[in-house]
């Protein structure tokens, strides 16, 4: 692939061209869970497309299990993408996209929705396993982190745009125009190169430069193309010092430890901070605040509420996070995540005692909280921790936080209600206030910015003060003559 003559030599348009195809299985997994909102009425309803409405039971099974499925997907997906290369990883997603799709069109037995939203979950393990890792291996420092942050941009653009059409399609329309998607994506992401890294592991070094060349937009011989390629390379034979059992080196090494933790706890965050219960009891909450404001919205209104919210919070990530950087923007969100979290659980302890705060609140709070999650802890968390590891471990590392974090998802889902009903809603809530609040601090004491710096400078900064005398010392008694 050569650079078009039209396009300016060192431009990254291919890059970011290259980082909306890769985004594509983003925006297809929104739409599989974007799709249980509008849907769900529509199949407990009399005029379910199944004939027989489907039950409470069968609903909550539906909407839980990609996340229990995530679990094991993440490591399925983690070794095709290191196995095969994340091309051929991400082709794999968008054609089990398309499975899903298909098997709705094919059948309205509850077993195929079913099998359907146990793809739904190696889509979801897919998209933030591969995604990533693919972002960070094609595009140069200073705009990895604004097209890092594309997959909540496409996720929440997806579940926003299944809110609509579900609202104005017919069932059968709304489940072609969903297969179209990842159908195109396949046809045109086969013209798209290979991640360099990849290339460079498997011995395939004219390949790689070849397929730098075409996202750098420069010519073959180009100094910088040649930069990247040693670095690449450098950085690869670093890893073969190391063990072959990846996560015994991870959890033995001092620094990439440091490093997995940091990943852990910004993958939990992600997902304790409240959002994913705060989307499942947004129809109580906006019921509770309508009585006060006189505000009615069905629940695909409500959905639709939350979904522009998240898209707006998205934006503003991917705009803002090269000024800003990583750790403030983080910082920032979880902020303001854990008292609007506070806030929240203050408004239903207040309530439960009969007394009357205003109905508002509970409304804003609620969208305060999907705005930071989509505008720092969903995007960011992911983006630090592709930012953190080399090409050997980057997989392994994505795959073990996500399964982790998909537990955290799945026991929320299936234990948030009823705990909620025997405790106390508001002790539910404190409890995500004091996390995402305790996060800010960890993030502010413990990690270190990676915005637009090397693997090297990063892991300089994971060094106890100890480690950095020994190496001071080493390279002092080397030095002398």
């Amino acid at each position: 692939m050569k650079p078009l003559s039209i396009i300016s030599e060192g431009s990254q348009v291919n890059q970011i061209l290259c980082a909306v195809l890769i985004s594509m299985p983003m925006f297809a997994y929104g739409n599989c869970i974007g799709w249980m909102s509008p849907m769900t009425i529509l199949l407990q309803s009399k005029n379910s497309p199944t004939s027989i409405p489907l039950t409470d039971v069968e609903i909550s099974w539906m909407a839980s299990l990609p996340y229990l499925i995530c679990v094991p997907a993440t490591y399925l997906v983690a070794t095709l993408g290191d196995r095969f290369g994340r091309k051929f990883a991400l082709l794999f997603m968008s054609a089990v996209s398309a499975t899903i799709w298909i098997l709705k069109l094919s059948s309205m037995n509850i077993w195929v929705f079913i099998v359907a939203r146990i793809l739904a979950g190696v889509v979801m393990a897919g998209s933030c396993v591969t995604y990533p890792t693919y972002i960070k291996e094609i595009c140069e420092d200073n705009i990895r982190g604004a097209l890092g942050c594309w997959g909540a941009l496409f996720f929440t653009t997806g579940s926003l745009f299944a809110y609509i059409v579900g609202d104005i399609l017919s069932y059968q329309t709304i489940l072609m125009v969903f297969l179209a998607i990842p159908i195109i994506n396949i046809l045109v992401f086969l013209m798209m190169p290979e991640s360099p890294s990849y290339l460079i592991k498997y011995g395939k070094e004219e390949e790689a430069v070849k397929a730098l060349v075409w996202l750098r937009c420069r010519r073959q011989y180009d100094l910088t193309i040649q930069r990247e390629i040693d670095f690449m390379k450098r950085e690869q034979r670093n890893d073969e010092l190391k063990g072959k059992n990846l996560m015994k080196t991870i959890l033995t090494d001092k620094i990439l430890f440091r490093a997995f933790q940091i990943a852990l706890v910004a993958a939990l965050a992600r997902e304790l901070c409240g959002a994913v219960p705060v989307l499942n009891f947004a129809a109580d909450i906006f019921r509770l605040a309508s009585g006060v404001t006189g505000l009615v919205l069905s629940p695909n209104q409500q959905a639709m509420v939350l979904g522009s919210v998240q898209l707006c919070g998205a934006i503003m990530a991917s705009g803002i996070v090269e000024r800003c950087g990583r750790r403030p923007l983080l910082i920032l969100t979880c902020v303001a995540s854990g008292l609007s979290m506070c806030i929240l659980a203050t408004w239903f302890l207040l309530y439960e005692f009969n007394v009357s705060p205003p109905g508002w609140v509970p409304v804003v709070t609620l969208c305060v909280c999907i705005f930071c999650d989509a505008s720092g802890l969903m995007p960011i968390s992911i983006v630090i921790t592709g930012e953190t590891f080399s090409y050997k471990y980057r997989g392994t590392v994505l795959a073990t936080t996500m399964a982790i974090s998909s537990f955290a998802d799945f026991f929320q889902l299936l234990f948030f209600k009823p705990l909620a009903k025997s405790i106390g809603v508001y002790v539910a809530f404190y409890f995500f206030g004091a996390m995402c609040l305790a996060t800010s601090l960890y993030v502010l004491l413990i990690v270190p910015e990676t915005k637009n710096r090397k693997l090297e400078e990063i892991y300089d900064d994971l060094q106890s003060k100890k480690g950095k005398r020994k190496i001071e010392k080493h390279t002092s008694t080397t030095n002398v003559p």
